[in-house]
């Protein structure tokens, strides 16, 4: 039974909901069901087939509707006097700034990735207003309590970085069908349908690199004249037959590896016609070309079939032969979307191709689709249970009651008899540059890299601003804005295509970079130093940024430790791979070490006890980290890498 304090708490208590996907229909009912009256919902997404399944408040009616507008409506039938405010937009968007944070008394995230999540956190500090932050995968679940000043922020822990493989294994010589998997997608398929002006090239692979480079050119430029089954031969006998001699030729490579065998297409699929069963095109009569597929032409049914290298081969030749048909506009442009069913057959028949060469078991579609796509299946109950818990955690904090709080993890299998796992809250980290303000430190060749790169790489793929300004002293370096005339967007494009020491205000080592993020309301400085040499494998980036720290690679020890993930970059020194969700949940699972002190030794102290002896007889709990055994399809990472994201990335 609540109490007259829990009931005059939350009838008076102005929410905003971010996300209304997995977590956030069941967060919504739960709120409603418990009394809350004000709620403002963000999300950007409309509603999915393969949403059904577990966001019940969504039917089949509802797909391609808008999820924050749907979700209202459907709650508002049992709770018809609560007053409900939907928007369908981008958290990110500029009208959801500081002050519009400020309205609420508390945030609820829902979120699905780490670059929305990192927002939500800098508006909730610069407003001042309490977070409870969430996420689950499969079983595993976490609710955290994010207040200023009291505990640590979202950004205060570092988040796992994602597992990486050097370039020459993906290209070369690779030991796992992960490794097939990213070569298929980021390289071949990149190759062949993605932007023709990309640095990608799948045939350095001895020291004849000029001979290899020009036959690159030959090989994959699509000819108006030339039969399309001839050019698929001609690609499937490169990259499979040709690339694979290339690389035998050097012995030095394979004196402790299996040698892999090249395959030709001739020698699987004799070069007659391939045989149809009648349902050559029928995938695609209707004209919807996202429905045009491999399988369907060739007759095969059930995804999670494994198929023989003939098979693959087909399917390879099939899907090519597709894409330059039925879908010749869009070449140039596409990038692997896991939802695009011809692409995912495409890099299904090219990984197993590739690893059949290299003697690595073959994968279904299915099982492809998961390791390309970073899909980890969502559990409906994981997510009920979480939205119970951010429940329970907000109404402490609309309470007040900072003893109380708890980060809970939600666990698969039982640990001391408990499958809840409540820690208290930690203070704030003073090493976090968004809480704390501490400076960082970036290590780059002021001679030879670009403004530009020091955005892209650094401002915004790793300290997440969206809208970055940049100083050194008094003197402006780069800005965005609507506000701009057309004089400092030209001088900022200029600039950021200029070398750092030879910017207007020269950028050396020694000097200081303030970075802002006005829509953030977020400042940090950076400190320069100039280094000369970087590793291309190790470093690729040819910059370090110190002060904002990643944790190890997690690699998960089940059957799916390698296999289920997916390279981030195309052309890059080094592949990547992070596991992210099929839909709107994502697990934050830390893997964290070492000693903190409790949050109510915080509040406790005054300012006169803060001392080094007291602080010294302060006591201190270890953070649990929970070690995920078992064969469950997941590597566990914090947060995946959401650059390749274009919708599910934010609310």
């Amino acid at each position: 039974m609540a109490s007259e304090q829990q009931l005059t708490a939350i009838k008076g208590a102005k929410v905003l909901m971010v996300g209304a996907g997995g977590i956030g229909c069941e967060l919504l009912k739960t709120l409603a069901l418990s009394g809350f009256r004000d709620i403002h919902i963000i999300d950007m997404d409309t509603i999915e087939v393969s949403n059904l399944n577990r966001q019940f408040l969504f039917r089949q009616s509802h797909v391609g509707q808008s999820k924050a507008k749907v979700a209202r409506d459907a709650v508002l039938k049992f709770r018809p006097h609560i007053n409900i405010i939907p928007y369908h937009a981008n958290v990110k968007d500029p009208d959801f700034n500081v002050d519009f944070f400020k309205r609420f008394n508390v945030v609820l995230n829902g979120l699905d990735n780490l670059d929305a999540r990192r927002h939500v956190n800098r508006l909730c500090l610069a407003a001042g207003v309490p977070l409870v932050e969430s996420g689950t995968t499969g079983f595993l679940g976490q609710v955290t309590v994010h207040v200023k000043g009291r505990t640590e922020c979202y950004e205060c822990q570092p988040k796992p970085a994602p597992k990486t493989y050097p370039v020459c294994t993906i290209t070369s010589t690779p030991s796992k069908f992960v490794h097939c998997v990213v070569w298929a997608k980021d390289l071949l398929f990149a190759k062949l349908f993605g932007p023709k002006n990309q640095e990608n090239d799948l045939n350095v692979r001895s020291s004849d690199a000029s001979s290899s480079s020009e036959q690159v050119e030959d090989v994959f430029e699509h000819k108006n004249d030339e039969d399309i089954e001839q050019y698929g031969r001609k690609i499937f006998d490169h990259v499979f037959g040709y690339n694979i001699e290339l690389a035998l030729s050097n012995e030095d490579t394979w004196k402790n590896r299996s040698r892999p065998r090249p395959i030709y297409s001739k020698d699987v699929i004799p070069i007659e016609p391939v045989h149809q069963n009648g349902n050559q095109g029928r995938a695609s009569a209707a004209g919807d070309l996202s429905s045009v597929s491999a399988m369907a032409s060739l007759g095969l049914k059930n995804p999670q079939d494994l198929w023989s290298l003939k098979e693959n081969s087909a399917v390879l030749l099939e899907a090519l032969k597709l894409f330059l048909s039925k879908r010749e506009k869009e070449i140039g442009n596409l990038s692997f979307d896991k939802d695009d069913q011809l692409a995912v057959e495409f890099v299904t028949a090219a990984a197993n191709i590739r690893a059949s060469s290299f003697g690595i078991p073959l994968h279904s579609l299915f099982e492809t689709k998961g390791i390309a796509g970073n899909i980890v299946h969502a559990v409906a109950t994981t997510n009920a249970v979480i939205a119970g818990l951010i429940v329970i955690e907000a109404i402490k904090v609309l309470k007040n009651d900072v003893k109380n709080y708890r980060m809970t993890y939600c666990l698969e299998h039982p640990s001391k008899k408990m499958l809840l796992m409540p820690v208290e809250p930690f203070e704030p980290n003073k090493s976090c540059y968004v809480c704390s303000e501490t400076p960082l430190t970036l290590e780059i060749n002021t001679h030879c890299s670009k403004l530009r790169d020091v955005v892209d790489k650094i401002v915004k793929a790793k300290l997440g601003m969206n809208s970055p300004l940049i100083m050194q002293d008094s003197s402006l370096l780069y800005e965005v804005g609507d506000d701009l005339d057309e004089d400092e967007v030209a001088i900022y494009a200029a600039n950021l295509e200029k070398v750092l020491s030879e910017l207007p205000s020269p950028v050396r080592g020694g000097t200081i970079l303030t970075v802002e993020d006005l829509q953030q309301e977020l400042k940090c400085s950076i400190n320069i130093k100039h280094r000369e040499d970087f590793d291309d494998e190790k470093e690729p980036d040819g910059m370090v940024l110190s002060g904002w720290t990643q944790a190890p690679a997690v690699e998960k020890n089940g059957k799916a430790s390698a296999d289920n993930g997916a390279s981030t970059s195309g052309a890059s020194q080094a592949a990547s791979v992070a596991t992210e969700e099929d839909d709107d949940e994502l697990q934050i699972i830390p893997t964290l070490t070492g000693k903190k002190r409790k949050l109510s030794d915080v509040a406790g102290a005054g300012a006169a006890s803060s001392d080094a002896s007291s602080a010294a007889k302060e006591p201190k709990i270890k953070r649990k980290a929970e070690e995920i055994d078992g064969n469950d399809d997941v590597v566990m990472l914090e947060d995946g890498d959401s650059t390749n994201s274009t919708k599910k990335g934010e609310p």
